[in-house]
């Protein structure tokens, strides 16, 4: 789709909103982003899977943003009536700040900033991992949550999918991982939680000036889950070391330790997957790199 279509989507629906200016966000993997009057953010899901994935985050947003001690995005202009990517979209105030890359990780440690952002970081996990998904979000509580279940099933998918394009060596490493993991029930022992499920630098809003984290973007995968899972986006992020500042915060930190490295074992096998399952072939490249 091109810019000006999605303006003109955008002024159908709410024709009282002027659009002065508009440009893409290269960003976005899952969405097309659009950046209007330098103060709305408008996504677009690039997938059908998406528009079904919008809905819930969108009610995820509305639900707990105020239980969360950081900004998130906040829902203001929706299309849904006509549910055909392109046509589908959220809108919501653009949040002050800028993605925490690898590169502003490093300039926050240069300014000592890092155990602020570490400990702004923690009390958001603490609060998002705390929330009684039963009574705020009931309808996110799968009948049969199993992760051990979910997990063997992305191992079936990674040896039928990319186990053909892999060298011998990396595919004996990852049946090793994965089987050992596995094989063991306790870590299958934790209660599941709400999570945001994509929890690293393009998400993570700071503020260069003010030097801390000024917002949380993009729930498109949030859901009920381990919570260990989102600390692996922030070691994956930010290396390992970053989380030894989260302790005092965050409690539960070396319950997770195992889980979260082994979450994070998985990431590029993922992205892989995803680029095989959408024809998005810079995904699949990215993910298989290091085991071809």
């Amino acid at each position: 789709m091109t810019k000006q279509a999605y303006i003109q989507h955008i002024e159908a629906a709410y024709p009282e909103l002027t659009i002065t200016s508009a440009y893409f966000n290269e960003m976005g993997q899952n969405n097309d982003v659009l950046i209007v009057n330098d103060s709305y953010v408008f996504r677009f899901p690039k997938y059908t899977a998406g528009i079904a994935q919008l809905k819930v985050e969108t009610n995820i947003l509305r639900t707990v943003k105020p239980y969360l001690s950081l900004p998130i995005p906040a829902p203001i202009y929706l299309a849904f009536a006509e549910e055909t990517p392109g046509r589908v979209f959220a809108g919501y105030s653009l949040l002050e700040g800028e993605p925490f890359t690898r590169e502003a990780f490093q300039a926050a440690t240069l300014q000592n900033s890092v155990p602020t952002v570490a400990a702004q970081l923690a009390q958001f996990l603490h609060e998002l991992h705390q929330l009684p998904v039963s009574s705020l979000l009931p309808e996110l509580i799968p009948g049969d949550f199993d992760m051990a279940k979910q997990l063997t099933e992305l191992y079936e998918q990674i040896v039928s999918q990319l186990f053909p394009a892999m060298r011998e060596q990396a595919k004996k490493d990852v049946a090793e991982r994965f089987e050992t993991y596995l094989g063991d029930p306790a870590h299958f022992d934790f209660q599941p939680c709400l999570t945001h499920g994509d929890f690293g630098t393009g998400n993570i809003l700071y503020s260069p000036t003010k030097q801390r984290i000024t917002g949380i973007i993009d729930f498109g995968g949030a859901g009920v889950g381990d919570p260990a899972y989102d600390l692996a986006g922030l070691c994956a992020s930010y290396g390992e070391a970053f989380l030894q500042h989260f302790t005092p915060v965050y409690p539960q930190l070396e319950q997770v330790m195992t889980r979260m490295r082994f979450y994070r074992s998985t990431f590029a096998l993922e992205e892989a997957l995803f680029g095989l399952e959408n024809d998005d072939e810079t995904a699949y490249q990215a993910g298989m790199r290091d085991y071809i």
